[in-house]
């Protein structure tokens, strides 16, 4: 899934990233409220981890226009603010959330982690079809019994194609879902990871290509 961390502090900002990213998820940063809203107004971001103490707009106004969209990604409000009435306060912004600072890395993966899990269609914990097993949690696949191993890419990239349980996913979508925003649309890395998923889950091919619309499995 795609999050955007909106924090001002570099570092912290960068150290959520790339843990996020350790579990297969897409993870833009915005350093105050402002990039934030203008990134949200771009990307569906499934998760936004939304420090509330940020410039330029505070994140108390950010979760006001989250809350207010039509297809608006869940928050995991993240702040200093330890008082029951602070996390009250959070909340009752529409948070769907809320961590207190310092925290573990690992807690707040797996907060995210549900979060997504509300952002979309329920889907089983274990992704089935063709022959494929997918187990997110573990990230694992087997084809036929046969260990899959997949570069964090290309677990993702075929996640989100089990997920359509046999519909063509564009390379648009996946490009989206999978890839932060620093990817270029042009470069062909969608395409590229397709080729090195089928090479991997081996003959017979899997993955089929529908013309004009993007990628399925059958």
């Amino acid at each position: 899934m795609r999050v955007l961390i909106v924090e001002d502090e570099p570092l912290l900002a960068d150290a959520i990233a790339e843990w996020l990213r350790e579990e297969t998820h897409a993870v833009d940063i915005a350093h105050d409220g402002a990039a934030a809203l203008e990134r949200l107004t771009v990307h569906a971001y499934d998760v936004v981890v939304l420090d509330r103490d940020i410039p330029a707009v505070h994140g108390d106004d950010v979760c006001r226009e989250l809350v207010g969209a039509d297809t608006a990604p869940r928050v995991l409000m993240l702040t200093a603010a330890a008082g029951i009435a602070d996390r009250v306060a959070g909340l009752s912004l529409g948070a769907d959330d809320y961590l207190t600072k310092p925290f573990a890395f690992a807690e707040l993966a797996a907060r995210v982690h549900s979060l997504g899990r509300r952002s979309r269609p329920a889907a089983p914990p274990v992704l089935r079809r063709a022959g494929l097993t997918l187990d997110p949690g573990r990230r694992e696949v087997y084809r036929d019994g046969r260990y899959v191993p997949l570069a964090r890419k290309e677990f993702a990239v075929l996640a989100e194609l089990l997920r359509a349980d046999g519909a063509p996913v564009s390379a648009e979508v996946l490009l989206e879902k999978v890839w932060d925003e620093n990817a270029d649309p042009f470069s062909g890395v969608v395409r590229l990871t397709i080729l090195k998923l089928r090479r991997k889950l081996a003959a017979p091919p899997l993955v089929e290509t529908v013309t004009g619309v993007g990628y399925r499995i059958p």
